[in-house]
């Protein structure tokens, strides 16, 4: 491609509103332009870039035995009110009227839709398993769209769908897409993790993301520094410390006048902010319950949902808290609790000896509490946000805790839609069962800024080569006023493309400086530059995206050198 024929429409200047590096590298490079807020056109170059990713993907779905389809973006109401989920999902879903004002809405995914689609089908075992996938634009209404394609309204996913008989069948189609989702990511050169993950607003029992590791990522993970141990650290574990084995001491109440804080606490006691429990009352399923951690923790939602079976866990309003437990904020302890109220205590906290907490009336605070001598231990649950440098669950090893980006989500549904939407097919002895289904989801748009987050530098993209829009970047030096720069760098252009090498040939008559930038601003793995001296010596100056130094290399063995680059 020659960029006489293919406009760059770059720039300088950083957008005031582009607050990453791939929103902003994206825009100055060209790649998208947006059209409101989470909307963007895909230019050229970028969209160029986006077909990389759909090609692996699509190859190694097809390995597996995907069979692509294509489903409608605008689904009937009817099938999400059979689901359950039109009154479950929220604002994110856009609904909307047709002229007959039946209700539809915008696909942000597609269970319904495929398991509508099969259970009209399907009749017997003997068709199973299959698995579906498509590449499509999905619609989530975002409260806040931000970071450019990488929380966008609309986006490109590739999401597939599988359907089996018994759970082996399903846990081996999940096997399958684990591994050909760590070939898609490995194969475009990112740098990921699957961790496993809380099953959120799709539902099901087992689900892992795969992260690509950036330090601008919105997720927290915790990744063991031995083994493969890696989760969100929504779901993550440490391994559980030894219980404290110091003798009892006598437990005492102490005045606590106007304390608010774990910190205040510790400091007017003359004790460590770790020998303090503290209570945190939630509303699950808007029904209270108090909850005990370790005053140096923090308390994980996501896990006390679980340790719950709450679909729903929020913080408790003050005054939520002193109807539920008759108690201020801050002194609320195990002892005296209202009979009835649903009490947990984490892991570690349950571990501690002599430790303070509130009295159960304004004001006071016992210390040196232990359980079972002074209340009974409430049952005890993981219910504590992991740090790092804790032991693995796994292993000897110790946690560390990496940014990551979420691209790609796998579940074991297992018959939540099936039950729901009546989608049955008979087994061999002739019974009606439902089916069972595994979905699996790969955010192809936002893969694209992914890859930008974790390869850049201060000139612009470092585009993975699996990824590049375009393989060599051919910039030509003043070729306008010189007719052998010329013609040399047509006779390489076209020996490169006639050997599937893909030039981005910059034949502009601009600036030796502006054509520089630009092709260090899209990122293209290998630079060659035609000038006149170059002509004359018959060599081109090669510099790889990465390198800091050029080297000259002889025309007739430019070929044979670029492919030993990326060998």
């Amino acid at each position: 491609m020659r960029a006489s024929r293919f406009p760059l429409f770059t720039s300088k200047e950083t957008p005031a509103d582009a607050e990453i590096v791939s929103h902003q590298l994206m825009l100055r490079a060209g790649m998208i332009e947006k059209l409101g807020a989470g909307l963007y056109t895909w230019q050229p170059l970028g969209l160029r870039v986006m077909r990389r990713v759909e090609q692996v993907v699509r190859e190694e779905m097809d390995a597996i035995g995907g069979l692509e389809v294509l489903m409608p973006a605008v689904q009937p109401a009817e099938l999400w009110q059979e689901s359950g989920r039109w009154s479950q999902y929220g604002p994110e879903l856009l609904r909307l009227k047709d002229r007959h004002e039946r209700d539809f809405c915008i696909g942000p995914t597609h269970e319904e839709v495929i398991t509508d689609y099969l259970r009209r089908e399907l009749r017997s075992y003997r068709q199973l398993p299959l698995t579906y996938y498509q590449i499509q634009t999905k619609f989530r209404d975002e409260i806040r769209p931000r970071f450019g394609v990488m929380r966008a309204r609309e986006f490109v996913m590739k999401d597939a769908y599988s359907f089996h008989m018994d759970e082996a069948s399903l846990q081996q189609t999940y096997d399958d897409m684990r591994a050909a989702y760590a070939r898609i990511f490995t194969r475009l050169g990112l740098e990921f993790r699957p961790v496993g993950a809380d099953t959120g607003a799709i539902g099901g029992s087992v689900s892992e993301e795969f992260m690509v590791l950036a330090d601008s990522g919105e997720d927290e993970i915790a990744i063991c520094e031995r083994c493969d141990y890696a989760a969100n650290t929504e779901l993550a574990a440490s391994r559980p410390p030894l219980p404290e084995r110091e003798p009892a001491l006598s437990a005492e109440e102490k005045p606590t006048p106007g304390i608010q804080t774990v910190a205040e606490q510790a400091e007017v006691l003359g004790i460590r902010p770790e020998q303090v429990v503290k209570s945190v009352v939630v509303m699950a399923d808007e029904v209270p319950a108090v909850l005990f951690v370790a005053g140096d923790d923090e308390l994980n939602l996501v896990k006390a949902g679980h340790a719950l079976g709450a679909g729903e866990v929020r913080l408790a309003e003050p005054e939520e808290a002193l109807e539920a437990t008759g108690v201020p904020r801050g002194f609320i302890g195990p002892k005296g609790l209202p009979q009835g109220l649903t009490v947990l205590v984490d892991e570690r906290a349950a571990g501690l000896a002599n430790f303070s907490s509130g009295a159960g009336r304004a004001d006071w605070h016992w210390v040196n509490l232990n359980w079972d001598r002074d209340m009974p231990l409430p049952p005890v649950a993981d219910l504590r946000t992991v740090r790092a440098g804790e032991g693995c669950p796994r292993c000897e090893g110790r946690l560390a805790i990496r940014r990551g980006i979420e691209v790609g989500h796998i579940f074991q549904l297992g018959t939540k839609y099936s039950e729901a939407m009546d989608a049955r097919v008979l087994d061999e002895n002739g019974e009606q069962l439902p089916l069972r289904m595994g979905c699996y989801g790969i955010g192809v748009s936002r893969v694209v800024a992914a890859a930008i987050e974790q390869n850049h530098d201060a000139h612009g993209i470092v585009w993975p080569e699996p990824l590049a829009p375009f393989r060599v970047a051919l910039v030509s030096l003043n070729a306008h006023k010189s007719e052998a720069v010329a013609d040399a760098a047509a006779r390489l252009y076209d020996e490169l493309t006639a050997a599937g090498l893909e030039p981005f040939w910059d034949d502009r008559p601009a600036r030796p400086g502006v054509k520089f930038a630009d092709m260090e601003l899209i990122g293209l793995p290998h630079r060659l530059v035609v000038g006149e001296r170059g002509v004359a010596a018959g060599t081109v100056e090669y510099r790889g995206r990465r390198d800091s130094e050029s080297r000259d290399v002889p025309v007739a063995e430019v070929v044979d050198f670029l492919r030993r680059q990326e060998a």
